[in-house]
């Protein structure tokens, strides 16, 4: 924490200098008060930044020593950034993992983080964040993708994207469902699961369990507030999974 003040020091006392030189090199100038005026603006966006990252780096750690987590800025060796294929992944390029949390929830290896993406170049060039949520899983399950009803799901159906179609109406008309094993995701999504996703705090929701991590995302950085809630729902989805398809897939739960 010493480092990062002292190096935020530094950062502002050149930037005043500059603005500084600024100021004696346009007195007498009649575009000097601009140029001055310019140079402050920077320094108060540059410092205003540091504070701000700063902020955000001791409420991320403060946080993950409340909740016996650890903080790390960036991975710490654990392959996040190809932890699964689907969405946020393999969208643009200069892809980044940051904010990393982890930990552990119901006994389970979890992990929170802020996955990062660019899309385009030059004056089209965009910065894209996704928060990152997941639960490790005790063994492989094949690709079940649930993501919100909405415009983008209508259009990806539209254009042969799976929906597979369960017992509940209610269900059917919120989320989209691919399975790639139609059996398996039948088995997962039984009757009690379903009612449990439509509960309030499950609503919405975006997961997918590929390989073995069940993950969620939602758009933007990492939010401390939401990470209990979303990994609630994750739990809930892993205690669902029946018996019979984990022993289908080489683990026996009641071996626990």
């Amino acid at each position: 924490m010493r480092r990062g003040v002292q190096v935020g020091a530094v950062v502002v006392l050149g930037l005043l200098g500059l603005t500084v030189a600024a100021a004696s090199s346009g007195a007498g100038h009649p575009s000097g008060g601009i140029v001055v005026l310019m140079v402050l603006v920077v320094v108060l966006v540059a410092v205003g930044g540091w504070w701000l990252e700063r902020r955000r780096r001791e409420h991320l750690a403060a946080w993950a020593h409340a909740s016996g987590w650890t903080y790390t800025p960036r991975d710490p060796g654990l392959g996040l950034a190809t932890l699964q294929t689907g969405t946020p992944y393999g969208q643009g390029h200069s892809r980044t993992v940051t904010e990393v949390l982890t930990g552990t929830y119901e006994g389970r290896t979890a992990v929170s983080f802020t996955y990062g993406w660019t899309t385009g170049s030059g004056k089209e060039r965009r910065e894209h964040r996704a928060h990152v949520v997941a639960i490790a899983l005790p063994a492989y399950l094949p690709v079940l993708e649930v993501t919100p009803e909405g415009f983008g799901a209508r259009v990806a159906k539209a254009f042969g994207a799976r929906d597979l179609q369960l017992e509940s109406a209610a269900f059917n008309a919120a989320y989209r469902v691919d399975a790639r094993d139609a059996r398996t995701g039948h088995a997962i999504l039984h009757p009690r699961l379903l009612e449990r996703l439509l509960r309030p705090d499950a609503l919405g929701t975006s997961w997918r369990i590929e390989g073995t991590w069940l993950l969620s995302w939602a758009s933007g950085p990492t939010s401390t507030a939401s990470i209990a809630p979303r990994l609630g729902v994750l739990a809930a989805v892993v205690r669902g999974v029946p018996r019979h398809v984990w022993l289908d897939h080489g683990y026996d739960p009641a071996a626990r």
